[in-house]
């Protein structure tokens, strides 16, 4: 995994495909700061896998990482974080939008622009990881194509948010601004 080798300028998007690295880059980013670190986490564990997938992620940060988990409810999160100065490594967009989808009883769009609002009014260190999904076949359900289009907006939106944006493929970092 290359190291980050560039001036850290934050909200920092890091954006890849599904196990492209970008977890792992990201957080080797936030490394280079002072911690402790705070670790936000969409993820939910719906199943032995998935249990699995928290538990490795855990064991990489060590004790070194605060876990807030947070499903749904970024934006209070992010706030809430305001002004204890803290690296902040919020993981991952994708999973918060599919647990907003299976809410059913959020806008997603206005959740999209709540959060990005959030993210303008951090005050302390943070890097956002998210899924780019775009890259595939059309999906051949509604659900899907309403996650993947959501996707999408979401990244335009963060990028236009984030001061810095990289694309990780094959664990490369590629810096798109």
């Amino acid at each position: 995994m290359m190291r980050p080798d560039f001036d850290l300028t934050t909200p920092l998007l890091v954006l890849g495909g599904a196990r492209s690295g970008k977890s792992t880059w990201a957080e080797s980013v936030i490394n280079r700061l002072p911690p402790p670190y705070i670790y936000v986490a969409t993820a939910q564990a719906f199943d032995d896998e998935m249990e699995l997938r928290i538990k490795l992620h855990r064991e990489r940060r060590k004790d070194l990482w605060e876990t807030i988990e947070s499903p749904t409810g970024l934006q209070a999160v992010l706030r809430g974080l305001s002004g204890l100065g803290k690296p902040v490594l919020l993981d991952c967009i994708t999973l918060w939008l599919s647990n907003l989808l299976c809410s059913a009883s959020t806008d997603v769009e206005i959740a999209i622009d709540e959060l990005c609002h959030a993210i303008e009014a951090a005050d302390y260190p943070l890097v956002i990881v998210s899924n780019e999904v775009g890259g595939g076949i059309v999906p051949d359900n509604a659900l899907a194509r309403k996650f993947r289009d959501l996707s999408g907006l979401a990244n335009q939106r963060l990028a236009r948010t984030c001061t810095s944006v990289f694309l990780v493929t094959a664990g490369l970092p590629l810096r798109l601004k």
